[in-house]
């Protein structure tokens, strides 16, 4: 699995606070980032979560 972040991020944190150990907050930005190139298996579920749950549509997963 392989997650990125758009543009349409809003940084309204909700995906970081769902799962800190896949994505951050970038201050320069106003963003949130993905730590990983490959999502290891143990966060697939929330980080499905994270974008279904996310407002602006901004995680985009590739199974």
């Amino acid at each position: 699995m392989k997650v990125t972040i758009t543009e349409n991020c809003m940084g309204d944190r909700n995906c970081n606070d769902l799962c800190p150990e896949v994505f951050e907050f970038d201050e320069d930005t106003l963003r949130s980032t993905v730590r990983f190139d490959e999502i290891p298996e143990k966060y697939h579920d929330i980080v499905r979560r994270a974008a279904d749950e996310c407002g602006a549509d901004a995680i985009v997963i590739e199974e």
